[in-house]
């Protein structure tokens, strides 16, 4: 029972990695299902008994990592001169 929790803090710990990397290298579709992934398991650490905190700060720091990479995405792709005139 340690491993399972243990392991899910490494998918916001790389999104916070993530952050530092090149904006062109952001998948919008694996960014997206991210965000509603922890925002689905954020709802469900507090509807559980007892309400599970832990899990809840989990997903919440995944949640604010990946709106981080949602942001740069859309401020790349589609707000970005470079962007814009090699269409």
């Amino acid at each position: 029972h340690f491993w399972g929790p243990a392991a899910n803090w490494l998918i916001p710990i790389s999104g916070i990695i993530d952050i530092g990397k090149a904006p062109d290298l952001i998948s919008g579709k694996m960014t997206f299902a991210l965000c509603l992934y922890s925002l689905l398991f954020m709802r469900f650490a507090l509807a559980v008994r007892p309400i599970n905190y832990l899990l809840f700060a989990c997903h919440m720091t995944n949640e604010i990592a990946q709106l981080i990479q949602g942001f740069r995405y859309i401020q790349y792709y589609y707000f970005t001169d470079a962007v814009l005139t090699s269409i």
